[in-house]
């Protein structure tokens, strides 16, 4: 959990201004880290070896070891990330506002899982 933590605190350092021009698409990355660590935490715990597979297989699994809507919240944060992420020519960087509803989302999992 203190590495989920930790990500998304660097995150907020980043939401709140005190990054450089690149804070956008590295507060992104950041919450998705956090996300696959707070994942893999859990996991280690759950079901020990799930943690090794993919962040897709994990969030599959998490159906059947968790509420649907602590699953719902947890692959609609990550495929939201993921999308962040990556850079399109064609689309904007992902708005402060949505970051940090993200990176609150993220939160409030982490508790969920935890």
């Amino acid at each position: 959990m203190s590495r989920c933590l930790t990500f998304l605190d660097d995150a907020d350092a980043l939401l709140s201004g005190r990054g450089d021009k690149t804070w956008p698409r590295a507060a992104a990355f950041l919450i998705r880290l956090a996300l696959e660590a707070c994942l893999a935490d859990y996991w280690s715990r759950t079901a020990p070896g799930l943690e090794r597979c993919d962040t897709h297989a994990q969030i599959v699994c998490l159906k059947g070891y968790r509420d649907p809507g602590t699953a719902r919240l947890a692959a609609r944060c990550w495929a939201a990330l993921s999308r962040a992420c990556h850079y399109h020519g064609y689309e904007l960087s992902p708005t402060a506002a949505e970051l940090r509803g993200l990176h609150t989302e993220v939160r409030a999992l982490a508790g969920r899982l935890w």
